[in-house]
This record gives C-alpha cells, sequence and structure tokens, in this order.
C-alpha cells in the first residue's frame, strides 16, 4: 500500500484531467488523482483485489488535495473503500454506485463539498463523514450496509437531506464479515451480537457533529435509528421518517432536545397518536426514550427485569406525568405519515426503465 500501485494515476500537473469510460480490474487503487485540481473521473468501472485481506486492499478512488475535482457515474466493487478523500475541497460525489467494501464513501478533511444520488449496498459503512465542514450530503441510498448507513464523526455545518437508509439485510449481508479498525471512527460499546438481528446497526450514528441540518431523510429497518452521543450540539431535525427502526433513538445525554422546526417535526412508525384537526401533526409530543432505557443502556444485565410490574408502573408514571423524564429527546409535533422521499422516487423511476 506505501507503493501507491494505482491502475491510473493523476499527479500534481495533470489538472483538469478526465479519466472516463475506464475497466480496471485488480489494482491495489484503482484511479488516484494526487494534488491536481479539477479533475473529472466518470463512468468508470473499478473492481479491486479480493485475493487480499480488506485491510490490504487499496481504495477504489482516491483522492488528495483535488480541489474541484468531481467523481460521477462510477460503479466501485470489491476495494477498501469506494471513494477515499482527504485534505480537499470544492468535490461533487454523485451518482455512484458501491458494492462489498468498507466504506462506500470515506470523507476526510473535506470542506465546502457534495455527495449526492450515491448508492451503497451491502457494505461495511454506507457514508463515514469525518472531520468536515459545510457539506451537502443529499438523495443518497444505503441499503443494507452492515454497521452504520450515515456516520458524522467531527462533522459541522452540513445540510443531509432526501437520504434513505435501508437496513434490512439478506441472509448474505448480515453474515458475518471481516471489521478493519479505524482510529479515526468512533467504535461504539454497545455493538451487536451476532445472530440477533436482521438490519443495520445504526441507521445514523452521529458523535461530535455540531449544527447540521437533517431534513426529508428516511431510516427503516435498523436496530437503532440515530445514535446521538458525544456532545453533539445545536443539531436540527425536522421533516424525517422513523420507521420500524428496533429502537428508533438513542440519546444518553441529559439535556432537553426538541427535534421539531416551526411546528413540524418527524414522522415516527411506532407514535400511537391522534389528530383531530386534521392539521397532519399529532395532538401530542413524542418522546423516544425514557428513564428506563437509559438505565438498560447504562446496566444491560437489567434487561432481565423489562417486563416486571415494577418497571411498567415506572413507565406508566412517566408517561402520566412528563416531568419525570430526565432529559432527551422529544419530539413536540410529530407528523402523522411519513414525508415523500426524492430518493425512493429515484430508485423507483430507474427501476422502471
Amino acid at each position: 500500500m506505501s507503493e501507491q500501485n494505482t491502475g491510473i494515476f493523476l499527479g500534481k500537473e495533470a489538472h483538469r484531467g478526465v479519466i472516463e469510460g475506464n475497466r480496471l480490474r485488480d489494482n491495489l487503487i484503482g484511479i488516484y488523482v494526487w494534488g491536481a485540481h479539477d479533475v473529472m473521473v466518470q463512468r468508470n468501472d473499478v473492481i479491486g483485489r479480493t485475493d487480499l485481506r480488506l485491510s490490504e486492499r487499496g481504495n477504489g478512488i482516491q483522492l488528495w488535495n483535488a480541489p474541484g475535482t468531481q467523481v460521477v457515474d462510477n460503479n466501485v466493487q470489491d476495494g477498501r473503500d469506494g471513494i477515499f478523500t482527504t485534505t480537499s475541497k470544492k468535490n461533487l460525489f454523485a451518482r455512484n454506485r458501491f458494492e462489498r467494501v468498507r466504506f462506500a464513501v470515506h470523507y476526510m478533511y473535506t470542506n465546502d463539498s457534495e455527495v449526492s444520488d450515491n448508492v451503497s449496498v451491502g457494505n461495511h459503512v454506507g457514508y463515514a463523514i469525518m472531520y468536515s465542514n459545510n457539506l451537502v450530503i443529499r438523495n443518497n441510498r444505503s441499503q443494507g450496509d452492515r454497521e452504520h448507513g450515515l456516520l458524522l464523526n467531527y462533522a459541522n455545518s452540513a445540510l443531509i437531506e432526501g437520504n434513505v437508509i435501508d437496513g434490512h439485510l439478506s441472509p448474505e449481508q448480515a453474515a458475518p464479515v471481516e471489521v478493519v479498525a479505524d482510529k479515526d471512527m468512533p467504535v461504539a460499546t454497545d455493538g451487536p451480537v451476532e445472530g440477533q438481528r436482521t438490519g443495520t446497526w445504526k441507521c445514523v450514528f452521529i458523535y461530535n457533529a455540531n449544527k447540521n441540518r437533517f431534513t426529508g431523510n428516511r431510516f427503516e429497518g435498523c436496530e437503532i435509528g440515530v445514535h446521538f452521543t458525544a456532545g453533539s450540539e445545536r443539531n436540527t431535525l425536522t421533516s424525517n421518517a422513523f420507521i420500524g427502526n428496533r429502537t428508533q433513538v438513542k440519546y444518553v445525554g441529559t439535556r432537553h432536545l426538541d427535534w421539531s422546526e416551526k411546528g413540524r417535526g418527524n414522522y415516527w412508525s411506532d407514535n400511537a397518536a391522534f389528530d383531530l384537526n386534521g392539521d397532519g401533526v399529532a395532538d401530542e409530543a413524542y418522546r423516544p426514550n425514557d428513564v428506563v432505557d437509559r438505565v438498560m443502556w447504562a446496566y444491560p444485565a437489567a434487561k432481565l427485569l423489562m417486563n416486571s410490574p415494577g418497571v411498567q408502573v415506572i413507565r406508566w408514571a412517566q408517561k402520566q406525568f412528563p416531568a419525570l423524564h430526565p432529559g432527551g429527546v422529544i419530539d413536540s409535533a410529530p407528523l402523522m405519515s411519513p414525508p415523500p422521499s426524492p430518493a425512493l422516487r429515484q430508485t423507483a423511476e430507474r427501476n422502471a426503465q
């Protein structure tokens, strides 16, 4: 890997280069743009090496300090990461498809850029956004990615809009796979138990990420819809749909967070709500977690008491007296139906063609 063996390599003088329509097989790194700006990488088919362990493989498409470079309409399979970018800016990654890689898109120190209309299928993580600011992450799809559909780690001031994280796993996707450690990726202490899940572990993992706006996204079929932790502040979540996740939200802080904006919150599939005035907003607030959830997260052995009369009394008391809640997430204006999803509509249109 230290020799940077690459199928196609563009160095620092190859500004405005075009890499188009290539079929690359069994290279350590498929395409590497190293220091050139305003490059176009489009309509390439990149399949990496399968004779190496995942940790020994190179990336399908890799960028370093390549401002203005666009990576569009490519197909990447069997590498380490589909696209890996570091120390860059003003990039566009759009309409690419990724299968059988570690991270579909791996962002490091890449600012003022856009990730849109990409498809990640059956990878370890869909979109890993780290140490990057001012991004647009729009209309992407994660289908059966094993650990996280979307991971934000020290990512700030992003617009995250219209994405679909579908956590339903096929039997092949649920099979054990090699996990590659990454010192920059936060590792949760609540890892999944093999054989006891059918969905992506976390649709979204938000770790020390601030001032991001989530709107119009669909998080479905995961073990945890959103895990929100490590001091993340001033994030806005509105008009999203949380559907069929085993735990809709995991938030272990004590702050009171209202996930609604201007009288419009999110849709929650487990919210048995009423809308007497027919305005599309439920008449009561929704709380995804309670004090019992906190106890179970802190002391997993307490799950043995989950169905005991004492626990049921505590939950009944919190419902009757909301002041007993010790902080956490509340949606004060939950929606009665899921908002339309552009990514789902685009997928249906492609399938119909």
